[in-house]
């Protein structure tokens, strides 16, 4: 079962020490696997606790003032300097910076951005902004239907991320039948499988080792299945083989 693209480090790469950082990296070189690398700190971690009231959350979880931005783009240039080419970004304004740094060379051409969910965006509108602002791909809001998600398809060339399974926090649905129709109307795509009550729970950095590695392998059996599902209903559809080319692959 090919696991091509690996949404790491939740609670923020800043937490791993740069040995832990280069193990990492060389590891999924090994394997030939991209890793879209979460950069902290971020806006939960900071003083500010607007975000962590019901009603401030509305607004976002973007960066606040430019020291937080500095820091940020100093934890990704850190993983940079380690070897990898994918990072996982939640605020607009961060985007636009990163891709001006990449455009003058201060950040390598084949460094990657995905826009997160986190980001909020569920048309075909903010994808195309996404798109215009350096994104190379993006996670839109988790509860599209089909029609939704063909439109922004026929917005922007660049791969879509599509939550086929869902953290219960999140609203906690699995559409592994929808997976052979959302491989014919959004392809290029990524089918992301995310079990589990909430983000908390499973991605802070003292939940076990053991349990994280239960994690792991329940997701790659489900992918599994969803492989399964897309062969028989659709098989036209092309599944990208072991370490294709166009992935952010760590190069340490």
């Amino acid at each position: 079962m090919p696991v091509h693209r690996l949404i790491s480090t939740v609670m923020g790469s800043t937490l791993l020490s740069r040995s832990e950082l280069q193990e990492f990296s060389q590891l999924a070189a090994d394997a030939k696997m991209e890793v879209i690398l979460t950069p902290g700190p971020r806006a939960t971690w900071d003083i500010g606790r607007q975000v962590a009231t019901p009603e401030g959350a509305l607004s976002g979880i973007r960066f606040r003032g430019a020291d937080q931005l500095a820091y940020v783009i100093a934890d990704i240039r850190r993983s940079i300097d380690l070897g990898f080419r994918g990072f996982l970004i939640v605020d607009e304004g961060l985007l636009w910076a990163l891709n001006e740094l990449r455009k003058i060379g201060e950040i390598p051409k084949d460094v990657k951005f995905k826009v997160s969910i986190f980001a909020g965006h569920a048309n075909p509108a903010g994808a195309k902004l996404l798109q215009s602002l350096g994104a190379d791909t993006f996670n839109p809001v988790a509860d599209l239907t089909l029609p939704m998600i063909s439109a922004i398809r026929k917005a922007v060339d660049i791969p879509i991320d599509i939550h086929v399974q869902l953290l219960d926090s999140w609203g906690g649905f699995i559409r592994f039948y929808d997976c052979p129709e959302l491989a014919r109307i959004a392809a290029p795509c990524y089918l992301k499988i995310e079990p589990g009550t909430s983000i908390s729970s499973l991605y802070r950095p003292w939940v076990s080792p053991d349990s994280l590695a239960f994690f792991g392998r329940e997701k790659v059996k489900q992918a599994g299945i969803v492989k399964e599902l897309v062969e028989k209903n659709y098989p036209e559809a092309k599944l990208s083989g072991k370490g294709p080319s166009d992935l952010a692959t760590p190069k340490p």
